[in-house]
Order: C-alpha cells, then structure tokens, then sequence
C-alpha cells in the first residue's frame, strides 16, 4: 500500500520555506503570505554572482538556455533578438577590456551577448521587396532590446534552475561599436548586454540581496509616493545591514542611486548611446 505524503508536513514545509525565501528578499518589510511552490522558492533566491570556478558546463547546456530564451514572450513574434555565445579566452579578455577590467568575463565558461536585432527581419522585408517603414522608429528598436531583455531572463531562470550562476553585464554598452565589430554584427543590431553563465566560485556564491519593499513600487489603482521617504530610509538601513553581512563597504540605496543618476561620468560613456544607436543602423525616429 502506497504511503500517502504527511499533508501537515507538508504544509509546514512550504510555510516555512516561504517565510524564508520572503524575509531573504525583503527583510523585515515582508508582503502578506500568498500561494507557494518551488518555481517560486527559485525565483526569489535569485543572486548576481561575480566570481566564477574554471568548470566547464555540461553538454547542451547552451543549447537548452537559448531554448529557454525562445520560449519568452516576444512582441508579435517578431522574435527581433539574437545571442552571441562567446567561449574564446581571448574575445573573453577583450570584452572585459570593453566593460571596464570586469574579470568575472573572463572566467565564467560562456558568455552570452544578447543582441537586439532589426537585420533578421529588415532581410526579410529586402527578399519580399517591401520597404519596412516601422523598422526606423524608437518603438521598433525598444521592442528589439525588450525581447532581447525576456529571453535572457528566461534563460537566467533556467541556468539557475540548473544550480548554475549568471550576473547581467551591462557595461557591453560602453563601447556597443568596438563589441559590434568584434562580433560581426550587421547593421540594424546592438549588443544590449551581456550574460555571464557559470559555476560560482567558492564562497562567492553571495547572500540575497534585499529590495525596496512592495509598498514602495506596488500601488492600487493610481501611482503614489505618500510613504516613500520613510520606506527608502528603512530600505537602506536593511542595505547598510546586507553590506555588513557581506564585508562589503556600507552603503545605502539611495546613495547608490545618486552616485550611479549624479554625475554623468557614471554613464562610462553611455551619455552618447543614440548617436551611437544611430550609427549601428537604427535610426531612432
């Protein structure tokens, strides 16, 4: 007779792995209870790590994160996104170079160069004979860089699915012309970001990092800022704590957002990105 599962335990279990799971990602400001499985466990364990161990992957690893990739939603399936997967230690050297000396590039196993691509589409139109007007709107390109942004998520979400680790490289729009012509990109394509994908280093697997608690982005019905000054000092209290935790210098959310929205100088260059959107074929009208 086959035993049935203890439903008491059970209930308890994912209670407590529930609380767990809210209290790592919020600290103290945690949002009422609601239902819970372990895709959701998954999703709010989610860390950026930025030290990685020289293992390689597993065989068709790649090819089931891009398969996770085009499983997301894109605008009208217009599947206006590519990804470059770059394994070479040289082209791994250089693109750290481009991101600013970001050796986490060069040690994880696969770094994936996601591409918000409008040349697919535009071939199409140029076999058809047709003009593809909307292809030279903002619209058009945002829908680009937004697939691109779906499919990569996807694809976190099942490499660490698979116990792998990722950290998003945005630093790849720092130089988008030298990372365009090391990858041989067409016109009408852009890195948007890069993916590292790998296994954490030893004890670089970090902590849940806190976020701004729900009261300060979820609002009913009509957008409000009434209680914000006192949840985001509250947040960064429970940032300054994380830091601690971490060794890492103190620092406070709002700190960070004045240091990195400040001074143009963070922008790394970036301040001059639609000239040079328009420069890689996209003529942003």
């Amino acid at each position: 007779m086959t035993k049935q599962p203890d439903q008491p335990a059970a209930q308890q279990h994912i209670a407590a792995d529930r609380q767990a799971s809210l209290v790592a990602r919020y600290g103290a400001a945690i949002p009422p209870a609601g239902p819970w499985n372990d895709h959701l466990s998954l999703l709010l364990s989610h860390r950026s790590v930025r030290a990685y161990a020289p293992d390689p992957l597993p065989a068709g690893t790649l090819e089931t994160l891009v398969a996770a990739g085009q499983s997301a939603a894109t605008s009208s399936n217009l599947q206006a996104w590519s990804v470059v997967a770059v394994t070479d230690p040289v082209k791994k050297a250089k693109l750290a170079e481009y991101a600013g000396g970001q050796k986490h590039i060069e040690q994880c196993p696969l770094f994936l160069i996601w591409i918000a691509d409008l040349a697919r589409n535009q071939r199409v139109g140029a076999e058809a004979d047709v003009e593809m007007e909307s292809a030279a709107y903002l619209e058009t390109f945002l829908v680009a860089a937004i697939d691109a942004a779906l499919a990569a998520q996807n694809a976190v979400i099942a490499a660490e699915s698979l116990d792998l680790s990722t950290v998003y490289i945005g630093a790849m729009r720092n130089q988008p012309e030298a990372v365009a012509e090391m990858l041989g990109l067409p016109p009408a394509t852009m890195a948007v970001f890069g993916l590292c994908v790998g296994y954490a280093a030893a004890g670089a697997e970090g902590q849940v990092k806190p976020r701004l608690p729900q009261s300060a982005v979820l609002f009913e019905e009509r957008y409000g800022v009434a209680d914000e000054t006192q949840l985001r000092a509250a947040y960064d209290v429970e940032m300054g704590n994380f830091s601690r935790r971490q060794n890492m210098p103190v620092d406070s959310w709002s700190a960070r957002v004045l240091e990195r929205m400040g001074p143009i100088k963070s922008m790394k260059g970036r301040d001059r990105l639609k000239e040079i959107i328009r420069r890689l074929g996209f003529p942003l009208r």
